[in-house]
């Protein structure tokens, strides 16, 4: 399971990742869009995600892509639009074991890149409200700064 989340103007963005093939993911719908300051929606947002999993999807061709679907969820044109003053973590879940990455911005001025400070590695047994409870935490204080 792989989960990407963005906070963006104090708005929370919770695409659905469908896997490819060659173990990709691409961002596709539902996404849930949800005030970082509503904690019950939050959470909720979240579980039903993350209980979602990550669906296949087919390999696409990177010309064939779709534009990114937050887009039209954001109300934006461009992704670069979207990026810009939007922060992004991820929540994975690898055997067996539940994981928070946070991103900052790659040192190239493209893209974002892991950020090891903003990394958790839950203890194995770690349940998915305790994930779901610690990444509305971080949202909710990172739309505070």
């Amino acid at each position: 399971m792989y989960c990407q989340v963005y906070l963006r103007k104090g708005i929370v963005y919770v695409p659905t990742m469908g896997v490819m093939e060659k173990g990709f993911y691409r961002g596709i719908e539902p996404v849930a869009v949800v005030s970082a300051a509503n904690t019950e929606a939050l959470n909720q947002a979240l579980l039903t995600t993350i209980g979602r999993g990550s669906p296949s999807v087919p390999m696409l061709k990177r010309r064939d892509w779709p534009p990114p679907v937050l887009l039209k969820h954001a109300g934006v044109k461009t992704w670069s639009a979207f990026e810009s003053g939007a922060s992004l973590w991820s929540v994975k879940r690898e055997n067996g074991q539940y994981q928070i990455f946070g991103y900052k911005r790659h040192p190239t001025g493209r893209g974002s890149a892991r950020d090891p400070d903003q990394t958790i590695i839950f203890p194995l047994g770690s349940t998915v409200d305790e994930v779901v409870e610690r990444m509305t935490a971080i949202l909710q204080n990172a739309a505070k700064r």
